[in-house]
């Protein structure tokens, strides 16, 4: 039985600040069994993961999955990197796009979807300048006061 109070969600904030997220994807990932059972107890952390293309498949490094407490002698590497599963024409488009100067691969959300499976939400991004981040802390706290002030 599946416990559907339950929902994973882990994003990246840095992400959504440090640049402009163009287009999303979601792409599923090769993982390890004490690697699905840590993010199933919600011990993974994206901050630092960036996507990269090697052999025309696109692998995401830096995501720090914690060691699964009963995993013994069997647990996973701690920042190892991880095969992203998206289709052909996905791919070949990250990859063109990728290519364009100023433009990277973040990932912005790990989940577990219906089935069980954890998938990585991906994003092509384009780098924001000093400028635009006091822009995007500005709304933000515009925004704060605002539902500070409907909420009275």
């Amino acid at each position: 039985m599946k416990d559907n109070n339950h929902i994973i969600e882990i994003k990246n904030k840095k992400a959504s600040y440090e640049y402009f997220l163009v287009q999303t994807f979601t792409a599923g990932l090769v993982l390890r069994g004490t690697e699905i059972k840590a993010i199933r107890e919600g011990k993974a952390n994206l901050s630092d993961a960036y996507c990269l293309f090697s052999n025309d498949e696109l692998w995401v490094e830096q995501m720090h999955i914690s060691e699964y407490r009963f995993g013994s002698y069997y647990n996973h590497e701690v920042k190892r990197n991880r095969k992203l599963l998206l289709n052909r024409n996905e791919l070949r488009k990250l990859k063109s796009k990728s290519n364009e100067r100023g433009f990277t691969i973040v990932p912005t959300l790990l989940f577990i979807d219906n089935r069980g499976f954890a998938k990585l939400e991906i994003a092509l991004a384009k780098g924001k300048h000093a400028y635009d981040k006091r822009e995007s802390i500005k709304q933000k706290d515009t925004k704060r006061e605002l539902d500070r002030i409907m909420k009275y």
